[in-house]
């Protein structure tokens, strides 16, 4: 890297970080902790991707993403999962319009259309309806109708589920959790930290986030994001850790072949290099380190990589495969 294109990464860098830091100022004002989930949701915020949220009633997840849209210009829309929604509730549908002694079918947009969709319980909806945001996060368009609309940009999904199996709820299928770029766990604060929320939040005082970024900067980070280096090094070692994941496959690590039903597909990998692409700017730097790929294993793979029955007769969970696996493969020689 010469020392022009050095000073333009450093620039690059500097842009993304300083945004990062203006939405953690307003976030602050009103979540407390969970600074690992925070950073998450932000790097598939900057990549395009999109993310999952995983975790019991009462963490703040809801109130995260709602703070989020409320930080950023963009358009926002919430949909309630429930067992009784319908594609039609999540993509619009056609009415019959009558103007003028006219009478035309008309499309009437769903709330798909916006540019930060918070998808709320959305194991609590049947497939049939899931599979409604498909096309939508892949594709960044909608068919309805026979007719195609795009979505404007950009353009990002934020899911919330409950973990815990209760009446009603639907697990997402493979192919739908594979759309989540992220799935980001949310635990129990700290004492201090649930201390600071049960105080602050019982008081008078309330906090008013105000936007802080554009979607016009928001395409422009993701662009950012795509010019950052990545070794080859550093890109095979990705590419060995999720393909160390699937049985038969790599070098047959033997955990592997007893509990793993399914590994990561070829999305795990360019996520890996994505998110740590991201991960790189926001703290300051311009090139991929190994870290960056070991940082975001877990939320990149744990709802890639499944166990299998035995594998869950023995309690092993998705997390405890990704640490066995971060174990497993070496890191490049070179230490990038």
């Amino acid at each position: 890297m010469n020392r022009t294109t050095e000073a333009q990464g450093e620039d690059l860098a500097g842009r993304v970080a300083a945004g990062r830091e203006k939405i953690l100022e307003q976030l602050r004002l009103v979540i407390v902790g969970q600074d690992e989930v925070v950073d998450q949701v932000l790097i598939a915020l900057f990549t395009g991707g999109h993310c999952l949220l995983t975790g019991v009633p009462g963490l703040a997840k809801t109130l995260l993403i709602k703070t989020l849209a409320g930080i950023l210009d963009l358009s926002f829309k919430r949909i309630q999962f429930t067992p009784d929604l319908m594609p039609a509730d999540i993509t619009g549908t056609e009415i019959l319009d009558e103007s003028e002694g006219v009478r035309a079918l008309r499309f009437v947009r769903g709330p798909v259309f916006a540019q930060i969709l918070l998808a709320d319980e959305i194991n609590r909806t049947p497939p049939k309806t899931q599979a409604a945001l498909l096309e939508a996060m892949q594709e960044f368009h909608v068919t309805a109708a026979g007719r195609t609309y795009a979505l404007d940009r950009p353009f990002f999904v934020l899911a919330t589920q409950n973990p815990i199996e209760l009446e009603g709820t639907y697990p997402l299928p493979e192919a739908q959790l594979d759309r989540f770029m992220f799935n980001v766990t949310m635990s129990y604060l700290s004492e201090d930290d649930e201390v600071k929320v049960v105080t602050e939040t019982t008081g008078a005082r309330r906090p008013a986030p105000v936007r802080v970024l554009g979607g016009e900067d928001i395409l422009a980070f993701q662009e950012y994001v795509r010019e950052v280096v990545v070794a080859e090094d550093v890109a095979r070692y990705a590419v060995r850790l999720v393909d160390a994941s699937r049985p038969g496959r790599g070098p047959k690590l033997d955990f592997v072949e007893k509990w793993v039903k399914w590994g990561a597909g070829l999305r795990a990998s360019q996520a890996l290099i994505l998110g740590a692409k991201a991960r790189a700017l926001i703290h300051g730097r311009y090139h991929v380190s190994v870290k960056d790929i070991q940082a975001l294993a877990k939320p990149i793979l744990r709802h890639r990589v499944i166990p299998n029955f035995y594998g869950e007769a023995e309690g092993i969970t998705s997390d405890i495969l990704v640490d066995r696996l971060l174990g497993a493969v070496p890191p490049p020689a070179s230490g990038l």
